[in-house]
């Protein structure tokens, strides 16, 4: 006899991780010898601001564990160019190993190329907590403006995933605020999918490491940014930074059979295209894209979204645009390109019209007061 549930859904699905995920003060100190064990030969991608961060502590390191590297700087976006480029100079110089160090756009650009070669290994240093880049499965490729053509999906993880968090109490608040808001968007961009669509076990992990990632928010977050400005690790930083890279991370990096684009992160893709906006971290346009998702969803904002999205000083109002306001925020939100196969996946519309309203909303209230 056949007990068979047609709404039940077999499991099926894939989380990509790192082969190893270190996160503690100082570790800076230690890279070297972390590394060493896997391979002697690094070609490193990081930036100008990056690499004083890191140093002298990181050169010292190196150099004492006997590797041979060579840096690389990556100074604008993470574009076909950079990735091919990069691709090139790590061929040519022969190294076995990828050092990266910096925030998404050197983190992406290396995973990249990381994940076409196939045959090297990568090291990832993330000097923020800005985002999940370190671990996310994805590169996020952009025109040389700063505008999103691509969220490219990886195979290729990182070896070895190194977090200082001595180093990312360095790093200016405005990054920790805006990664917090990055990471809770997980939750509140699966939830509706999970909640439209039971019985599918990728969902619920999603939903379920994103959840933590939210709530360590709610228990962490404030403690987490009056220590950032501090400049001092304390247990809610680590949380937090935790929180931002290994369980936003982990939510990314599941994958069933349901595609679940987030709707506020489709939104930030479309808002990268608008140059009034790229003084706006990532963080900063999700979070302003989570508000019109909860627009669209409830016809206004979740009181405890809203509350979280003003604590993390998320921009609550499009800026000064040029030429006819009202044309602009019209063409932004017939820009917006929601994945048409997904649109039924959600427990509401999703459609040109909504999403004007929304836009037409945050005009019209002062969401920040």
């Amino acid at each position: 006899m056949s007990l068979a549930n047609p709404q039940f859904q077999p499991a099926q699905f894939t989380i990509k991780s790192p082969g190893n995920y270190i996160q503690q003060p100082g570790l800076i100190h230690q890279v070297g010898e972390r590394i060493r064990p896997l391979v002697g030969h690094l070609r490193i991608l990081t930036s100008p601001q990056a690499w004083r961060a890191v140093n002298p502590a990181l050169e010292e390191s190196l150099n004492r564990a006997g590797l041979c590297w060579q840096v690389e700087y990556l100074t604008g976006e993470c574009t076909d160019a950079a990735i091919a480029q990069f691709r090139h100079n790590l061929l040519e110089q022969g190294a076995e190993g990828i050092l990266a160090i910096g925030g998404g756009r050197v983190l992406d650009t290396a995973k990249a190329v990381n994940d076409a070669l196939g045959d090297r290994q990568l090291f990832a240093l993330p000097t923020l907590a800005a985002t999940c880049a370190a671990w996310s499965p994805l590169a996020i490729i952009y025109n040389e403006e700063g505008g999103h053509l691509d969220s490219r999906a990886l195979d290729a993880m990182p070896a070895l995933i190194l977090v200082d968090s001595d180093i990312i109490a360095r790093a200016d608040v405005r990054y920790l605020r805006s990664g917090i808001v990055d990471a809770l968007a997980k939750w509140v961009e699966f939830d509706p999918w999970q909640r439209h669509n039971p019985h599918h076990l990728a969902l619920e992990v999603k939903v379920s490491a994103a959840r933590q990632a939210y709530d360590a928010f709610l228990r962490w977050g404030e403690e987490a940014v009056a220590a950032n400005e501090r400049q001092q690790v304390t247990q809610a930083l680590e949380k937090v930074i935790e929180a931002n890279i290994v369980l936003a991370g982990l939510a990314n990096s599941v994958r069933g059979e349901l595609d679940t684009p987030g709707l506020a992160h489709v939104i930030h893709d479309t808002l990268t295209h608008q140059p009034e906006l790229h003084d706006w971290l990532h963080g900063e346009k999700v979070g302003f894209s989570l508000l019109l998702q909860s627009l669209v969803e409830y016809g206004q904002p979740d009181a405890q979204l809203l509350s979280l999205l003003k604590i993390y000083r998320s921009p609550l109002r499009l800026p000064t645009l040029a030429g006819d306001r009202a044309a602009r925020i019209a063409q932004i939100a017939a820009d917006i390109r929601f994945p048409a196969q997904s649109l039924g996946g959600l427990p509401f519309a999703v459609t040109t019209e909504t999403l004007h309203r929304a836009l037409l909303a945050t005009e019209a209230q002062d969401f920040a007061a």
